[in-house]
């Protein structure tokens, strides 16, 4: 069963439910299969054989699901570009993965020129949900074919927050996996509503909610770039049943002065996914009355591999359970799993994770071991078979032989009053190796911070705190910590 093959089984049986509501209007399930089928068309048209690569550079759209749905009925890979990239970072992921169409919408016409001139890249003006169709004397059974759910489909840059970012390559086959674990996760079915205000251009936005909805039949609620104000009024005014997001966004979402859990009856529940998302949050949010789920993954697993359903939501801080469709086990140092309770390392295995990585043969072998892929991650599992997360193993410092996880700080350092934001590094010692150091945002003073870390072991309190502006963070709201070790070594 093909992505294509699951869209138009919909539009048989429900071909006048709506698909997709945004600002471009609404889409049946009909309407979205039809003009999935003229983009195919067009990919045929424009020269483009299964393996090609296209690139896309919009905010989101309609036209985004039609081009997945169009890329996997004929094997075209898509290449997603986040739009937060400079040129020049964008003229990386272009040159190495070598597409040869650049889908675009007006936001990025200017950008796209650019990438014109330097690639001689092939453009069309993307946001309309429209394809200019095939010449008549064109006839191609198109809805005959069915791509290898096992070809790539998506190559999806990581953020490069340490490095030259990498292209995860995701199958179908992946994606179906981490959509039906997502729809285990909050129990989607048709009569679902679901809001995205994610970017599409990570796959965390596209395959957490908003596929998977469509893929089980629900309605889409797609707004073009995440506006707070907006976001809440749509809670109320579509009638949202689910919603995904992450730290800093819901956080927005809840000093909105519109924010009134009284007008979302209709929500079920809101997932999020993060690394770590602060406890501070997840009690704010049930305050409301609202259950907040919280989902683990990568761009490597597509993203899903371990959540918590609704009736987990009361374990606080949990990231829940090994997905339904995944194994997850925790490996220490040598690659030996620890034990209930241990601290190691998240690995994955399962349809859900990636091929390989684009051109990086060294990265691949890297990033896997016996089939399992090495998330960099580290958690530790309690008697019940629940997941915890401790931290990152490149953000873990090492003081004098010990391991000090910085997100166990983190969580201590975020309930100091005047504190707004906080991520702690390792900094270069003579003596230690490395010491952490904590870096806020807020007004708090130095001498308040240190006090309260006072409950923590001697070797892991902050020997230094460092007060900035703000914090360098990614498209997705998430910290860079490269870019935050450079205010303090």
């Amino acid at each position: 069963m093909s992505l294509y093959q699951r869209l138009r089984g919909h539009a048989e049986f429900q071909p006048e439910k709506t698909a997709i509501e945004s600002e471009a209007g609404k889409l049946t399930y009909r309407q979205l299969l039809v003009l999935t089928d003229q983009c195919v068309s067009y990919f045929r048209f424009a020269g483009l054989a299964a393996g090609d690569r296209v690139a896309i550079l919009a905010l989101n759209h309609p036209d985004w699901f039609i081009a997945v749905f169009a890329a996997a009925q004929c094997g075209v890979v898509l290449v997603p570009l986040n739009w937060r990239l400079s040129v020049d970072e964008l003229g990386y992921v272009i040159g190495d993965s070598t597409p040869k169409l650049l889908l675009h919408d007006e936001e990025f016409a200017e950008t796209a020129a650019e990438l014109h001139s330097t690639f001689k890249l092939p453009l069309h003006r993307f946001g309309n949900s429209e394809f200019p169709p095939e010449p008549a004397d064109v006839q191609a059974p198109f809805n005959d074919i069915h791509t290898d759910v096992t070809a790539p489909l998506l190559i999806v840059y990581t953020s490069g927050t340490t490095g030259r970012p990498k292209g995860a390559v995701l199958n179908q086959r992946s994606l179906m996996s981490s959509a039906e674990m997502s729809q285990h996760m909050t129990d989607l079915t048709v009569n679902d509503r679901v809001l995205n205000v994610l970017p599409l251009f990570h796959v965390g936005g596209l395959n957490i909610q908003p596929l998977p909805a469509l893929l089980f039949g629900a309605t889409l609620v797609l707004q073009a770039r995440f506006n707070p104000d907006e976001a809440v009024t749509a809670l109320a005014e579509n009638q949202i049943t689910l919603i995904n997001s992450v730290p800093t966004l819901l956080q927005a979402m809840l000093s909105s002065s519109l924010w009134n859990a009284e007008n979302f009856k209709t929500l079920r529940a809101i997932s999020i996914g993060s690394t770590d998302v602060p406890i501070s949050l997840i009690e704010q949010v049930h305050d409301n009355g609202i259950p907040l789920i919280q989902v683990y993954g990568a761009t490597e697993t597509s993203p899903v591999a371990i959540y918590q359903r609704i009736e987990h939501a009361k374990l606080i801080g949990c990231i829940g359970r090994a997905g339904l469709l995944c194994d997850v086990r925790l490996c220490d140092g040598d690659g030996l799993e620890v034990s209930p309770g241990e601290s190691g390392e998240i690995q994955v295995k399962g349809d859900n994770i990636l091929s390989h990585y684009w051109n990086n043969q060294e990265a691949t072998d890297e990033g896997f071991v016996d089939g399992w892929f090495r998330t960099g991650d580290v958690a530790h599992q309690d008697e019940d078979g629940f997941y915890w997360f401790d931290d990152r193993l490149k953000h873990v410092v090492i003081s004098g032989g010990e391991n000090i996880y910085p997100a166990e700080l983190e969580r201590v350092i975020r309930e100091i009053d005047g504190v707004d934001e906080v991520s702690v590094v390792a900094k270069a010692d003579e003596r230690w190796g490395e010491v952490p150091v904590a870096v806020i945002v807020g007004s708090v003073d130095r001498d308040t911070v240190l006090g309260s870390c006072e409950s923590l072991a001697r070797f892991k309190r902050p020997k230094e705190v460092v007060f900035v502006e703000a914090l360098p963070r990614n498209a997705l709201g998430k910290i860079q910590v490269q870019e935050v070790r450079k205010l303090v070594n």
